[in-house]
């Protein structure tokens, strides 16, 4: 799958709720968890976090929206449930992205929507745990960028093979013409100078 994600929380304050996810995301092969204006004791986390997953990737902290940086190129969404939020199921996950959530008990700050290029929500009728809404995020990246048998018309397992990678092989536009007409760009020999000075005998 190409790109990379990473995916996070604001405001975090139950430890076990961040083991879970960063857990999950080191599962899904994220590329880098991380927490802003979080308060948790790191050490509870580990409890729930059984894959050590902060000693696997990189894990980052960022005490507020404002000190809260991305690689280049890299598009923040945002999982909310706002009324003009983009539903899950519809949504077009960009190649290089970093996913953050809410706090347990309230919803993504105002100040830290702004920043976001997408605002995303899972159609439901009232919101699940943070750890669980991040888990549908993440699978539904994976479903929809992986690469994965088609699903069959009738329930059951796939009927078709998933399909073979594609390499493209190397380009060149003077190699493609001399394949069309080589003998344009065959080179001459060069001159023999020996016959043109005369100074060399035929012995030679």
């Amino acid at each position: 799958m190409r790109g990379y994600f990473g995916i996070g929380i604001e405001g975090a304050s139950k430890p076990f709720n961040v083991g879970t996810l960063f857990r999950s995301a080191h599962a899904f092969g994220a590329g880098f968890a991380f927490t802003v204006d979080a308060d948790f004791r790191d050490e509870r986390a580990n409890v729930a976090d059984t894959s050590r997953a902060s000693e696997q990737m990189p894990y980052y902290h960022f005490p507020d929206h404002d000190h809260l940086f991305l690689p280049d190129g890299c598009r923040m969404v945002g999982v909310e449930l706002t009324p003009d939020a983009i539903e899950l199921p519809s949504f077009k996950h960009p190649s290089r992205a970093a996913y953050i959530l809410g706090p347990e008990r309230g919803n993504l700050s105002q100040e830290m929507q702004d920043q976001c290029d997408f605002i995303i929500k899972i159609p439901m009728s009232f919101c699940v745990n943070v750890a669980i809404a991040a888990n549908i995020v993440m699978y539904d990246r994976l479903i929809s960028l992986g690469r994965f048998a088609p699903r069959p018309v009738r329930a059951g397992a796939p009927t078709e093979p998933k399909p073979e990678a594609f390499y493209g092989g190397w380009i060149s536009r003077t190699r493609d013409k001399r394949k069309a007409d080589p003998e344009k760009f065959r080179q001459a020999p060069p001159p023999d100078y020996s016959v043109i000075d005369g100074t060399l005998d035929d012995d030679d």
